[in-house]
């Protein structure tokens, strides 16, 4: 596979499952490989309760917490969906939510530089 297709097909697993195991899918996903960073970002996943209870502070804390602890569960499952697509060890894994954009963002550090597994793929 090449990075295009690798990228492609994290994006659509990752879209499969945020609806399977948070309750709903982005409108818009998009996956970046660089070196040993697997960057995966989500547009227009908050929930139309969620966008309302993100006016005001504490609701903000509340959306940030549930996401954050929901991830968490997860994050194993998360994790070997990803390995399964790409052999690759994930030392850590980082996400955020912005209430403000409506995006979350997922950071996945490998223990070595995809590109360069790519680039040897192609020789």
């Amino acid at each position: 596979m090449t990075k295009g297709q690798v990228e492609a097909r994290i994006s659509e697993a990752v879209s499969k499952f945020e609806v399977e195991f948070m309750g709903r899918g982005p409108k818009e996903i998009n996956t970046i490989i660089i070196q040993d960073i697997i960057i995966i970002k989500l547009n227009g996943f908050l929930s139309k309760s969620e966008t309302h209870l993100s006016e005001n502070p504490q609701g903000v804390k509340l959306i940030k917490d549930a996401r954050t602890a929901l991830f968490e569960n997860v994050r194993e499952r998360f994790v070997a969906m990803i390995k399964k697509i790409i052999d690759i060890n994930i030392i850590s894994t980082h996400s955020d939510v912005s209430t403000k954009t409506g995006q979350k963002v997922i950071v996945l550090v490998t223990d070595s530089n995809i590109e360069e597994k790519f680039a040897n793929n192609e020789k």
